[in-house]
């Protein structure tokens, strides 16, 4: 019994240390005054801690849990419902239980609860909410149980190992018409598109762009219109997408909230809090579009592709939504992977580049990788502009010729993809996606493979 007192003596409360304190002192005077009654007294005071750490180090209790979180996968800035259900799989009858929930600070204040004499073999529902502030995949507990004896001197601790899952993804913003989609007719993956060639005058043609391959010029055509224009070949058009997503952190302003405003709920509605969220949430609203089009969906960066596993040929909403969920910033300095990667992935489908401050060069290289039969689209964000946003205090400071540079090299790339074709929009701090979107799309111009 000595190990379980002594655990039990150093679990001692501040109630209780601070009669072991009056009780010694209360000793020590009665010896030294010859005060019998004073000793007494002392031994009792002194007695009461014991006792309670012998009750406490007694007690056996058997306790389970189980967490059912609904939903599983909350949006941001929304909350999720968590039942736990206690059970008391002992005999006996429990003492007073101290209950504590171990949560990440992203999803608010851990919860407590006080459970008295549960019965042996009873159980009980307890309740609490979680707000999911910042996207990820986070762990609910483990369960923290504190034993306390009737006088409040002694307190007892045991921390369980059950835990559960809740996925914080981006929300998703419904999209207007227009922009690439996935084919024609009925869509999906089995849609096809093919260009007839008939006959040296009845040849496909599109204006030239730059990158094009000067053997592709069609020489009749570009002697019939004045303007120089290259051949499309016969091929099919598989429904694909592909999703460019420039994760690196030197590419964006990245808040970083104290632990004290990661404890304070978030509007629902509140605009992402950086511009590397902005581009995580349009990414989830366009993807999941292009996806509801009938497209095959591949998403790629600059450190690798997002892979899924229920969908080989591309991600599903589901896994769309998971994946860029666990997004962080990469330490990458340039784009240059993720170009060679869109170069082998993106086929003839279009691509949706979402960018955050890119210079001219970077500009330039993927109007070279990019010269295809489908129009493309770029949105570039004004990393700048989110400086002077809301909580801007969070992220590091930018200078007024730093911003100035930052506005120069985002209006020469921009012009460099629209001479390569794409179609270009710039994401303001206070713009909403679908709001992008839809300056993005061309009103009457719809890009190759639109249904």
């Amino acid at each position: 019994m000595a190990g379980p007192v002594a655990t039990a003596l150093a679990s001692l409360t501040l109630r209780g240390r601070c009669l072991v304190a009056a009780g010694l002192t209360l000793l020590l005077l009665g010896v030294l005054l010859g005060e019998q009654p004073l000793v007494q007294v002392a031994v009792f005071v002194l007695a009461l801690p014991l006792l309670s750490a012998l009750a406490v180090a007694r007690h056996r209790f058997r306790v389970a849990s189980r967490r059912t979180v609904t939903p599983a996968r909350v949006p941001r800035g929304r909350d999720a419902e968590v039942r736990l259900e206690l059970s008391n799989a002992g005999h006996g009858t429990g003492g007073l239980w101290l209950l504590s929930e171990s949560l990440p600070p992203e999803l608010g204040p851990a919860p407590q609860f006080v459970v008295d004499r549960l019965p042996g073999g009873r159980s009980t529902m307890l309740h609490y909410r979680v707000h999911g502030g910042r996207r990820g995949r986070y762990r609910l507990g483990p369960l923290r149980l504190r034993l306390v004896d009737p006088f409040g001197l002694v307190l007892r601790s045991v921390t369980g190992a059950d835990t559960a899952a809740l996925v914080v993804v981006p929300r998703v913003v419904p999209l207007g018409p227009g922009g690439p989609g996935g084919g024609h007719g009925g869509g999906g993956s089995g849609a096809h598109r093919s260009i007839a060639v008939h006959g040296e005058d009845d040849v496909s043609t599109r204006p030239y762009r730059q990158g094009d391959d000067l053997r592709k010029v069609h020489w009749r055509a570009t002697a019939r219109s004045g303007e120089l224009m290259v051949r499309l070949e016969e091929r099919p058009w598989r429904a694909e997408a592909t999703l460019l997503l420039d994760t690196r952190a030197r590419a964006h302003l990245i808040a970083r909230p104290s632990p004290a405003e990661r404890r304070v709920p978030a509007d629902p509605d509140a605009p992402p809090p950086d511009s590397l969220e902005w581009l995580v949430e349009a990414a989830a609203s366009i993807g999941t579009e292009l996806v509801a089009r009938g497209a095959t969906l591949r998403v790629v960066t600059e450190s690798g592709e997002l892979t899924g596993i229920e969908h080989r040929a591309g991600l599903g909403p589901a896994e769309l939504l998971d994946r860029l969920a666990t997004v962080t910033p990469s330490r990458l300095p340039g784009l240059a992977p993720g170009l060679g990667l869109l170069a082998r992935a993106a086929g003839e489908g279009p691509v949706v580049a979402l960018l955050g401050a890119i210079g001219p060069e970077e500009a330039a290289e993927l109007a070279r990788v990019r010269s295809g039969p489908a129009t493309d689209l770029a949105v570039l964000v004004d990393v700048g502009g989110w400086a002077e946003a809301d909580g801007a205090r969070r992220r590091r400071p930018v200078g007024a010729a730093a911003r100035a540079e930052l506005t120069r090299q985002q209006e020469a790339a921009a012009d460099l993809l629209r001479a390569g074709g794409w179609q270009v929009a710039v994401a303001g701090a206070g713009d909403g996606v679908a709001d992008v979107w839809a300056r993005v799309v061309r009103p009457g111009v719809l890009p190759a493979g639109v249904r």
